[in-house]
């Protein structure tokens, strides 16, 4: 990824933005309607930008995975607590020997495949396996979040996140947007949405003429 990053900078000199991996979710059509429209009960969403309000839904299915940890004993704490904030569900622990752990829980794909990995290998200090594979999908409250830069939407920067999660991804979003985006002559507001409101906002300040610069008291004119 970075290699074509790097690349796609240099060679092309375009500005390029990377964009969090998606994982295909699905929704449970309402009406007869929509159905006869989408031609099936249960549609597949790859592209968060078309994701399907509320009103048009019954529920939302998000993919599982059964994830399998082993671990030496003293990390299991830790690890335990990362799961919890991942928001697994542990399905069965046990010891393999007198100082190995094997935890297996049920976890939400999305949860774990951007970073968890990396943060289960720091926390275990390298020792920590982690192996998973399909469990279907589960029921899941589920919100599309748009990122606005003043008041447009960013079709590419849409994501759809745990409604009990979206504050922190919003904030996280609009701080790294506030930290990477170039200032400009005006004020850029940076804003998350759900539907109509306004989870979290930060703001790159505009350039400003400093008009007092020559005015430090050194000199008669």
């Amino acid at each position: 990824m970075e290699v074509f990053n790097q690349r796609l900078e240099q060679e092309y000199n375009a500005s390029v933005i990377l964009t969090t991996p998606t994982v295909p979710y699905k929704a449970v059509l309402s009406s007869a309607k929509l159905i006869k429209e989408y031609r099936e009960k249960e549609i597949t969403i790859i592209n968060p930008a078309q994701f399907p309000d509320k009103s048009k839904v019954t529920e939302y299915l998000e993919p599982v995975v059964l994830g399998t940890i082993i671990t030496p004993d003293e990390y299991t704490g830790k690890i335990m607590m990362l799961c919890q904030d991942r928001r697994a569900v542990q399905k069965n622990m046990m010891f393999i020997d007198q100082n190995r752990v094997m935890l297996k829980y049920l976890f939400p794909l999305n949860e774990i495949v951007v970073d968890f990995y990396d943060s289960l290998k720091s926390l275990s200090s390298g020792y920590a396996s982690f192996d998973y594979e399909d469990a279907g999908y589960q029921t899941a409250e589920l919100v599309k979040m748009d990122i606005l830069l003043n008041g447009n939407i960013v079709e590419e920067l849409v994501t759809v996140v745990h409604k009990g999660k979206a504050y922190s991804v919003g904030k996280a979003i609009c701080e790294r947007l506030k930290d990477s985006l170039p200032r400009q002559l005006f004020e850029i507001a940076i804003q998350a949405a759900l539907g109509s409101n306004i989870i979290a906002r930060e703001t790159v300040k505009a350039y400003r003429k400093n008009v007092l610069a020559k005015c430090y008291g050194g000199d008669i004119t």
